[in-house]
């Protein structure tokens, strides 16, 4: 019973975090590609694909720290491992595909790749200065 309880929390709570990454995800996506497309892109879209594409890395970046037996701080060793960077382009290559494919522009039409790879770039770039800074 404890294992099940133990699956549903540790469910609940990568919902959680993922949604709340997404949100501020959504949030750089969503004007890096107001900027790029030079058309409003739907919001609501982007945070889903942000969403998703958080959920998966989430699930790619614990499999990488589970693997290397890094589930606790400090975390600086997980960083610099050929695995994790690896792993991160993966990550990086999900999310364009994810954005590509499920953000429009309000004019109906899909943004282009490009767009989508600025836009995984900006968020890859905050999100390693942020997690370097606090790792170490």
């Amino acid at each position: 019973m404890t294992t099940l309880l133990t699956l549903i929390s540790t469910l609940l709570w990568w919902v959680l975090y993922s949604s709340i990454g997404a949100l501020f995800f959504a949030l750089i996506a969503w004007t890096v590609l107001r900027w790029i497309e030079r058309c409003p892109v739907v919001f609501n879209r982007t945070y889903l694909a942000c969403l998703v594409w958080n959920l998966i890395g989430l699930l790619i970046v614990t499999g990488v720290a589970m693997h290397e037996g890094l589930m606790k701080p400090p975390y600086a060793p997980l960083l610099n491992s050929a695995l994790l960077r690896g792993a991160l382009v993966v990550d990086m290559v999900i999310g364009v595909l994810v954005m590509w494919r499920l953000i429009p522009r309000i004019d109906a039409h899909r943004i282009r790749p490009a767009s989508a790879c600025m836009a995984v770039a900006v968020i890859m770039a905050i999100s390693f200065g942020a997690a370097t800074s606090l790792a170490s």
